[in-house]
């Protein structure tokens, strides 16, 4: 079983596409990384060898992976949320960043509906 980044890799899967597991490395950069260590993307986990697993540590610890862009992209967070700009209020708001429409969509930003009922107004 392959161990990168504190992440261990699905044996079954293509190493190009097990790469994808640890958090910062996508399709891209999986295959830019296996290029550059001349690893065939088509192989899969469990048929590398001890020294290749050992060539993919070393390339991925280069790059910024797992906890560490985490903590970097919550610190990126708090730093607009403190600086008051736009987007950092929406980040304390709870709603879509990025300009999306918000009166009938980004249910999954703001969470279950809240209905508000209807207050009856008295006729005269």
């Amino acid at each position: 079983m392959a161990r990168i980044a504190g992440v261990n890799l699905p044996k079954e899967k293509r190493i190009a596409i097990g790469l994808t597991a640890i958090y910062g490395i996508g399709r891209p950069l999986a295959r830019e990384i296996l290029k550059d260590l001349k690893i065939d993307e088509n192989m899969k986990v469990q048929a590398l060898s001890e020294e290749q697993v050992n060539k993919l540590r070393d390339r991925v610890a280069e790059c910024v992976t797992e906890g560490d862009l985490r903590r970097k992209i919550q610190l990126d967070i708090k730093y607009q949320q403190d600086m008051g700009t736009y987007r950092g209020t929406r980040h304390k708001k709870g709603l879509p960043v990025r300009g999306q429409q918000t009166k009938t969509n980004s249910r999954t930003r703001k969470g279950k509906k809240k209905t508000v009922a209807n207050k009856k107004i008295a006729l005269k």
